[in-house]
């Protein structure tokens, strides 16, 4: 499973960075987590406010730092 984190590195970019990690973790799935920080590729995904995150290349939330709860059910 790849996770995409799409954002400049922000403060809650890092944040969603590792709720992403721990929710994957406590799944316990295969995962690879990517962190997308170019503007034009984090647009090309139709993503306009940071942070997103997407799974599998497919956008699951944008503008706002998801809980691990809420990852975990995306997963």
């Amino acid at each position: 499973m790849k996770i995409q984190i799409l954002g400049t590195g922000c403060a809650k970019c890092i944040k969603l960075t590792e709720n992403a990690e721990k929710a994957a973790k406590e799944v316990g799935v295969d995962f690879e987590i990517e962190k997308v920080t170019d503007i034009n590729e984090i647009m090309e995904f139709g993503v306009m406010f940071t942070p997103g995150i997407a799974i599998d290349g497919q956008v699951k939330s944008v503008g706002k730092v998801l809980s691990v709860e809420e990852i975990k059910k995306m997963l």
